[in-house]
């Protein structure tokens, strides 16, 4: 693939200005044939590693996706995640919290559903939320049972942030690669995919007039993911700004990066002794004579 992906890697504590991060670039595939060639060519080799990912099970691996509605979320993660068994691989999205969750840390509820080793865990939507939708909507704040000085402080977003990013290490620490993708759309074409849910019946279901209400905050949802990029990407951990506009460039876009992260692993299957192999080969002499 001829594209750069550590351009659009985003570097720790960098100054992230999103109004001048591209939502559109030029697209790496030549037609819509040269793109399904590529993507399959993607998912084949990502199938692959993912079963050896599963054989040697010493890592695991967390994607996270966050974006604004509309930006291909869902459809970028069953794209790219077409050709991996199922059996290695944990897809969960997170809605509004419970009341239980609620009474918890803002960790706590994604926590539970960490990969394990030798497994590739998705989130859709995560923990990050607490630092988008809630710094857009502080009153909900008020449902989360925190301490008055925690609230006056001034200071609750940055050490979210910090509590991310230790968290993150430890994760990285004991062995969990994670990887953030944020789904960069502009206002139009989230306008123009929202008209498109209207006027395609099998979409109709996909909106909601709180979609629509939630467009008037977009300079600030703009302005909170900058700061929560910017604020929590990291070296071990780092977050991917894709230009979305152009669903089928953000999908190869996505699986190149989750391709690097599995290389740079350098797998391989499990060594097997002596006596494991002189095992199999008295299994095999027995299958041989039944």
């Amino acid at each position: 693939m001829s594209i750069d992906m550590a351009k659009f890697r985003v570097l720790p504590d960098a100054k992230l200005d999103l109004s001048l991060w591209p939502t559109r670039i030029d697209p790496v595939y030549a037609s819509k044939a040269d793109y399904q060639s590529m993507l399959t060519e993607q998912v084949t080799e990502l199938s692959a590693l993912q079963e050896l990912h599963y054989a040697a099970s010493r890592y695991s691996i967390l994607l996270i996706f966050q974006a604004m509605d509309a930006a291909g979320k869902d459809s970028t993660i069953r794209h790219v995640m077409s050709g991996v068994n199922p059996q290695g691989c944990q897809v969960f999205s997170f809605k509004h919290p419970s009341e239980a969750e609620l009474a918890h840390d803002f960790l706590w509820r994604t926590t539970r559903d960490l990969p394990e080793r030798g497994r590739i865990g998705i989130f859709n939507r995560s923990y990050y939320e607490e630092v988008l939708i809630v710094r857009v909507h502080p009153e909900m704040l008020r449902n989360q049972y925190l301490p008055e000085e925690d609230l006056s402080s001034g200071r609750l977003w940055h050490e979210r942030y910090r509590s991310i990013v230790e968290f993150e290490n430890h994760l990285y620490r004991n062995g969990t690669r994670v990887v953030k993708f944020f789904l960069h759309l502009s206002e139009e074409e989230q306008r123009k995919r929202f008209i498109r849910r209207i006027d395609e019946p099998k979409k109709n279901w996909k909106l909601s007039m709180a979609d629509i209400e939630e467009r008037q905050y977009w300079k600030q949802y703009q302005s909170a993911y900058q700061d929560c990029l910017a604020g929590t990407s990291t070296t071990t951990a780092p977050w991917y700004a894709i230009p979305a506009d152009d669903k089928e460039n953000a999908r190869l876009m996505v699986a190149a990066v989750v391709l690097h992260t599995l290389r740079e692993l350098k797998l391989e299957y499990p060594e097997m002794s002596d006596e494991r192999l002189a095992e199999l080969q008295t299994i095999r002499a027995k299958l041989a004579h039944q």
